[in-house]
């Protein structure tokens, strides 16, 4: 074989290297087309690739395997990793964004996009669009409509590097309040992303109905109209630092408050969707299908659920 040859193949090989590991397909007949070679040269070139997969598979400890598969007409690289998504976790992550109506439908799609084309075997591919077509199709916005992915990166990165954060937020009764706070975490909540954060120089006297409240206020993020990270750092002892994962067992709704342990009865069909519905919740007793439940709660944006049971619940 010739320098030239030698290289010409060198850089073919390297190029279809490239391309299936960015998920493409490789078909015999069109890459002979390609670069002007019979199928044989390109089934020689799949064989050396193969090798070099399947001995960088064994260096790494990740098996990457070159698949033939008839019902695409071609081969793609298969990883057989355990930080791979399969199929099925695509899809079950594809059905709770379609559900959660967290994203306008162009962001929405987006993600999908790239977790499929990236995540899923090409094989399979075309079957998890299919299944999730008519859902995405049909997907409706939230009535903000807004973009918020860049918003929400914005408000994590100053939460990371500690910087108070300047805001302009618009309040359900529609005036617009201006704010400097410190931003305490990010959640997500019944369709909404809200942001915890402790206000600086106000009086809670005077603006708080509880003004010895130790937890942050919580703001909806699409009514955040305008905001500025700025170059003034803060820092919270870490014995009071925000526990997202506590604050969420005991808020309903993203109602702030304080905390307040509520005593119910329950005769519903289903308590144990009582207990996911409050994590905090604790069955006291049960007696002819009556249940006798507890829980700890902030504020009172349990009591929109607790309305919402009609008859199955009487207020202790």
């Amino acid at each position: 074989m010739s320098t030239a040859e030698s290289s010409a193949k060198h850089n073919r090989i390297l190029d279809m290297c490239m391309r299936l590991t960015d998920g493409e397909v490789i078909n015999k007949r069109t890459e002979a087309q390609r670069y002007g070679i019979n199928e044989r040269s390109v089934q020689r070139d799949i064989e050396d690739l193969r090798a070099f997969f399947e001995e960088r598979g064994t260096r790494t400890g990740n098996r990457q395997e070159l698949i033939y598969d008839r019902k695409i007409n071609g081969y793609y690289l298969y990883y057989e990793n355990s930080k791979q998504m399969s199929s099925s976790e695509v899809y079950a992550l594809s059905k709770i964004l379609l559900e959660s109506r967290a994203f306008t439908k162009e962001e929405l799609s987006v993600i999908l996009d790239k977790v499929i084309q990236n995540c899923v075997p090409p094989s399979d591919i075309n079957t998890i669009e299919k299944l999730i077509a008519n859902e995405k199709f049909y997907y409706t916005e939230l009535s903000h409509k807004q973009k918020l992915i860049e918003k929400i990166w914005d408000i994590t990165r100053a939460l990371n590097e500690k910087k108070k954060l300047e805001i302009s937020y618009k309040r359900l009764d529609g005036k617009i309040s201006k704010r400097k706070v410190l931003p305490a975490g990010v959640m997500f909540s019944e369709f909404y992303f809200y942001m915890p954060a402790y206000i600086e120089d106000i009086d809670k006297e005077t603006h708080f109905d509880n003004s010895k409240d130790p937890y942050p206020t919580i703001y909806r993020i699409d009514r955040i109209l305008d905001y500025k990270i700025t170059d003034e750092h803060f820092s919270i002892p870490y014995a009071k630092r925000f526990q997202e994962g506590e604050f969420r067992k005991r808020v309903q709704f993203m109602y702030g408050g304080r905390l307040r342990t509520i005593r119910f009865e329950f005769s519903g069909p289903s308590a144990e969707a009582v207990m996911d519905r409050l994590p905090t919740a604790v069955i006291e007793k049960e007696e002819n299908g009556v249940y006798t439940i507890r829980a700890e709660v902030f504020g009172k944006g349990v009591d929109m659920w607790l309305r919402s049971q009609g008859e199955y619940v009487r207020i202790l």
